[in-house]
């Protein structure tokens, strides 16, 4: 499936080919201070797949949990998160983020990580097949 994004104030665009049953939440705690809520929606595409149209995002480095070290790709203008990729074989792929996709309706979470950091205020963690971590 073709789509197409940008941030907020519209200063980053980006289009991608991809599939929409990668997308999924996650419940991590990094996911929840760096959105302000419960858990993030993402979905997942190979980096070729992706490609930034006009703009460049600023980059915020951090290690998770697990060790792996994630660039969180954001606005520098309005502070909408972009994307995330990794390093190594976790830089083969990027993380769009739902809420600046154009066609976000159309694209319902399939999965879900993380279920151990999950508020669970309204059944989330048993909405959809999920692992403890990731």
């Amino acid at each position: 499936m073709h789509i197409d994004g940008h941030c907020h104030c519209g200063a980053i665009r980006y289009e991608a080919e991809i599939d929409p049953d990668k997308v999924g939440i996650c419940h991590c705690t990094d996911c929840q201070h760096l959105t302000g809520s419960p858990y993030r929606v993402t979905v997942s595409v190979p980096a070729a797949d992706f490609r930034i149209t006009a703009g460049e995002p600023k980059t915020y480095s951090k290690t998770g949990d697990n060790g792996s070290t994630r660039f969180q790709m954001f606005c520098g203008n309005c502070g909408s998160p972009i994307y995330t990729t990794g390093t190594g074989a976790d830089a083969e792929e990027v993380g769009i983020r739902w809420g600046n996709i154009t066609e976000r309706r159309d694209l319902a979470p399939k999965h879900q990580i993380w279920c151990s950091s999950a508020a669970n205020w309204f059944g989330e963690r048993d909405a959809l097949p999920g692992q403890e971590r990731e």
